[in-house]
Formats: structure tokens, sequence, C-alpha cells
């Protein structure tokens, strides 16, 4: 199981995941993100799990890199920093890449990496007081690790606004640009991340992994290529047991039984 940085909560067929450093408000370092990957790991490797919440202890969501590491920075060499890169990257495409859904459940602040953070999760719930920016050119840094994923969640244009100025935003900016997928009350933040999550637990846990291998496959495609990648997997998955039980079902009038029954 993952360290305390990582606070793992069960919701029937669902997984709440809480950064736990409230003290530095969930700031990112080497060991959180470790964590943060062996609980994907925890995760994935449990057929009784079948979506995830990502949401932070105490105030806020995350924000950002931990100070002791951007004083470190400058010391570095730069094998040393592109290690550091390439671990936070790695969460980054772990999460965008999870076979299982990860919703984002944004409490307070999501700055720089912690934005980052949420952008990469394939749905973004967030509190009606929470803020959002990638506010690394404020400190002469770039936003470069997230920025492939914020393209395609909000599109070039937006892109540069937002890595250019470094500027936050509130809850309501980024649901109108695409970044944030629902605005509730931020009392309702995480239970309504989890009511969504368990809705995606409804569904085949083949059909939601293969889907999103799918959609991230497709990045950088011809039209051609996506088009007979998506035969192919269209094909494939008419073969699977999960497919055969969902057809039987909607036959028969009933709920499917998927692989691991949570219902």
């Amino acid at each position: 199981m993952p360290s305390s940085l990582v606070e793992v909560e069960n919701h029937g067929p669902t997984r709440l995941l809480l950064l736990n450093r409230p003290e530095v408000r969930n700031a990112l370092n080497a060991e959180l993100v470790s964590d943060l990957l062996q609980a994907l790991d925890d995760a994935e490797s449990e057929k009784n799990v079948r979506a995830l919440v990502l949401s932070g202890q105490g105030k806020d969501f995350c924000a950002g890199a931990d100070l002791k590491v951007l004083r470190a920075i400058a010391d570095r060499t730069l094998e040393e920093n592109l290690e550091d890169s390439r671990h936070l990257g790695s969460l980054f495409q772990r999460i965008h890449r999870s076979p299982l859904p990860v919703i984002a459940a944004v409490n307070g602040n999501a700055l720089a990496g912690g934005c980052g953070l949420a952008c990469v999760c394939d749905f973004v719930f967030a509190a009606e007081d929470s803020t959002f920016g990638f506010t690394e050119s404020r400190i002469g840094f770039v936003a470069a690790i997230v920025s492939s994923f914020l393209q395609d969640r909000v599109g070039p244009g937006r892109t540069r606004d937002l890595l250019l100025t470094g500027r936050r935003f509130p809850a309501s900016e980024g649901l109108t640009m695409g970044l944030v997928d629902r605005v509730v009350e931020p009392s309702q933040v995480k239970d309504s991340a989890l009511s969504q999550a368990r809705e995606l637990a409804k569904c085949a846990g083949s059909s939601l992994a293969l889907t999103k291998q799918l959609l991230a496959d497709q990045r950088g495609q011809t039209l051609e290529e996506a088009m007979e990648s998506a035969c192919q997997l269209n094909a494939r998955t008419r073969a699977t047991d999960d497919c055969r039980e969902g057809i039987a079902a909607f036959l028969e009038k009933r709920k499917p039984r998927w692989i691991t029954d949570l219902t």
C-alpha cells in the first residue's frame, strides 16, 4: 500500500485517492509522485476497483511544486533535473493511460503542476470557489510537461494564453474553456465526483480501458490510421466476454454481470 502521502478510501467499486500533504497545500515532490504511481498500480491490480477519484486533503487540491524542490533546482545537474522531470511526466502519462477512468475533484487551488495533475484526468470536477493556473511562467519556468495534454483539452489558442500569461482563473472560466467538466458547491465536490465514478463503474471495465487506450493511441494518427485502428479494436471487442455478456443482458432485459459483479 502507498505511504501516508496518499490516503486511500474505498467506496464500493470506486476508490478515492487523497493527496495527503495539507501542511504544504499538497505540493508535489518526488515522494508524493512515487506514492501516486504506486496507488495507481495498486488500484489497477484489483478487479473490484472500477474508477478513481483524485483529490486533496485540506483546503487545496495541489499548489504545484514543493518549495524545497524549487530551491534545489538551481543546484541540480541537467541529468538530475531531467530525471525529476521524467518522473512527473511518467505520472501524467500513467493517469492519462490508466485503464481506470480518473476524476479530479478540485478543491481550493490547483496551480502549476497541480493544475497539470487535474488536466490529465479524464474528468475534472471543481468547487465553485476553486482557482486554477499554469503559473510557471511567473517564476521563470515553463509548463512543458502538461502542454500536450492541455492542448487536447482546450485547444492551441487557449493553451497559448494560459501558458504564456501564467494567469490564475476561476472554475467558472475553466468550465467555459473545457478544462473543467462540472462546477459544484465546495462541500459537494468529492461526493459529486464519487457519484460520477459510480456511474462509470456500471460500465464494463474492459470497455472503459479499451476506450481510453483508443483515444490515447489516436493522438497523432492520420484519419486513415485512426479509422483502421478503430475498426481493429471494434472487431476485437466483439469477441470479449464483457461484450457477449452485455449483449445477452440487453436482449434478456437484465443488468449485466461483468467479470466482478459489484452491483
